[in-house]
C-alpha cells in the first residue's frame, strides 16, 4: 500500500482520513498525508489481535512514527526478554492482550506455545500474544515503532536493532522507503547495508552524503552502515513483505574515484585499503568508513601499515582522517617511516634511488602477495662429470657482468 501511495502525486491523497498497509507507514508518506487529509490516523494491529490494537493521530512535528496507545478493551506491554516492564524510552518488544487477542494457532501448538503466553499483569487465565515488534513509549504516552525483534543481528560484537537504524534513516525527508540488512558477501565478514527508495522527485545521487552525515550524527559508529544502496524501489515478496533475497549485492568500492597516488607512500597506502576493504581502488581522497570499513578492519589496516612501512598508525589517527591524504601528514608529523633505498654492489657502489617499477616489487613483497610472481625457476640437464668450480665460475661470471642480479632492497627512515 505505501509503495503505491508514494508513487502518486500528492494531490492523489486528498479527501483520504485513514489508510491501512502491511507495513511500518514511511514518515515521508505521513507528512504528505497530513497534509492532504488534515488529519491523518496511524492505526496499528497483527492478524493475531483481530485486528486493531493501538491507534495515534499524527501530527506535522511528530518525530518519528508513533503507533499511539491501546483502544478500547485492548493492554498492551513493553516488555525485556525476562517479561519485565522496562521504562519510558528504552527499547522492548510489545505484546497485546485484551479482548481481541486470539486463543491461538488451529492445529500448531508449538507455534501457539511460542506467541501466546500467559499475561501476568491480567485476571487469572488471561493470555498476551507476543507480536515480535520492537517498540518504546514516549514520553506523549504513545508507542513508537522501531522494527522486528528478528531484525535484532548481532555485528563484530554488538548487538544492533535493525529497525532503529531505520528508523533514523526514515526520519530524512529525502527518503520514501528504506530497508537495513546484514550482509556476508565475504566470509566472515559481516557488514550493514542500508537500502534506500528516494521521494519522489528526489535525485538518488545527492541523498547517500547526507544520509552519512546524518547516520554518524545520531548512531554509533559500529551501527553506521558500510554502504548505502539507491533504488528506485524495494523488491517485494507475493504478499507484500520485503524481499531479503532479491536485494542487490552492493558495490562497497563504487566510491573510491578520488585522486590518485602522488608518491610511494600514498601508492602503498591506496594498496594496503584496497586489500583489507576488498575494493578494486581507492584513491587518496576515499574515506576508509565511506568505503566499508570499521573499527575491526582498521584494527586490521594499522597492522598491515606497521609491517609494511613500519609506522605504528594510532587507530585515533584513522578515525580523525580516513584518508589515506590525511594519514600521510600524520607520518610526516610522526617519522620512522620505512621507504625503499637501492644498495649496490659492483664497480659503482654505494647507494641510488630506486625505479618505481622496484617500488612497486619492495611493496609487494612487503604486502606477502607477490608469491612466485618474479621468480624464473630453472632447470638445466647437464651429461658427463660436473666440473663443480667451472659451473660456480660460471655463474659468478654472470653475476658480475649484469649489476641488477648484485641489487639488494634495503630499507631507510624517511
Amino acid at each position: 500500500t505505501w509503495q503505491m501511495l508514494t508513487a502518486h502525486a500528492p494531490h492523489a491523497l486528498d479527501g483520504l482520513r485513514k489508510l491501512t498497509g502491511g507495513e511500518a507507514l514511511p514518515p515521508s508518506l505521513a507528512d504528505r498525508f497530513h497534509t492532504a487529509s488534515g488529519s491523518a490516523f496511524n492505526l496499528y494491529g497483527p492478524t493475531e489481535a483481530t485486528i486493531w490494537a493501538t491507534a495515534a493521530q499524527l501530527t506535522a512535528d511528530d518525530s518519528g512514527i508513533s503507533i499511539g496507545s491501546p483502544l478500547a478493551n485492548m493492554r498492551v506491554y513493553v516488555l525485556d526478554e525476562g517479561l519485565d516492564v522496562v521504562p519510558v524510552g528504552v527499547v522492548g518488544e510489545l505484546y497485546i492482550a485484551g479482548e481481541g487477542v486470539a486463543r491461538g494457532y488451529v492445529g500448531r501448538p508449538d507455534l501457539t506455545a511460542g506467541r501466546f503466553v500467559a499475561d501476568v499483569f491480567g485476571p487469572a487465565g488471561a493470555r498476551m500474544y507476543r507480536t515480535g515488534d520492537v517498540v518504546r513509549w514516549r514520553a506523549d504516552g504513545g508507542l513508537e515503532y522501531l522494527g522486528r525483534s528478528d531484525d535484532q543481528v548481532k555485528v563484530r560484537g554488538f548487538r544492533i536493532e535493525l529497525g532503529e537504524v531505520e528508523s533514523v534513516l526514515a526520519g530524512h525527508g529525502s527518503v520514501a522507503h528504506v530497508a537495513v540488512v546484514v550482509r556476508e558477501d565475504r566470509p566472515g565478514d559481516r557488514r550493514l547495508v542500508a537500502y534506500v527508495v528516494p521521494a519522489v522527485g528526489v535525485a538518488g545521487s545527492g541523498v547517500v552524503g547526507e544520509l552519512r552525515v546524518l547516520v554518524r550524527r545520531v548512531l554509533p559508529e559500529y551501527m553506521v552502515p558500510a554502504a548505502f544502496v539507491v533504488l528506485d524501489v524495494l523488491p517485494l515478496t507475493a504478499n507484500g513483505k520485503l524481499d531479503r533475497r532479491g536485494l542487490p549485492v552492493p558495490d562497497y568500492g563504487v566510491e573510491g574515484a578520488g585522486r590518485g597516488p602522488r608518491d610511494v607512500r600514498e601508492e602503498v597506502l591506496c594498496s594496503l585499503f584496497a586489500d583489507v576493504l576488498g575494493v578494486e581502488r581507492v584513491g587518496i581522497d576515499d574515506g576508509f568508513f565511506d568505503l566499508g570499513g570499521h573499527s575491526l578492519l582498521a584494527t586490521r589496516l594499522a597492522s598491515r601499515v606497521r609491517s609494511v612501512l613500519g609506522w605504528e598508525m594510532p587507530l585515533r589517527a584513522l578515525f580523525d582522517t580516513p584518508t589515506v591524504a590525511g594519514l600521510v601528514q600524520g607520518m610526516d608529523g610522526a617519522g620512522g617511516v620505512r621507504l625503499p633505498v637501492t644498495a649496490v654492489r659492483g664497480s659503482r657502489g654505494g647507494r641510488v634511488p630506486v625505479s618505481f617499477a622496484q617500488r612497486r616489487l619492495w611493496f609487494l613483497g612487503r604486502l606477502g602477495t607477490l608469491g612466485s610472481a618474479y621468480n624464473i625457476p630453472l632447470a638445466v640437464r647437464l651429461t658427463g662429470v660436473l666440473d663443480e668450480s667451472a659451473l660456480a665460475a660460471a655463474v659468478a661470471d654472470v653475476v658480475d657482468r649484469h649489476e641488477v642480479l648484485r641489487t639488494l632492497i634495503g630499507e631507510e627512515e624517511g
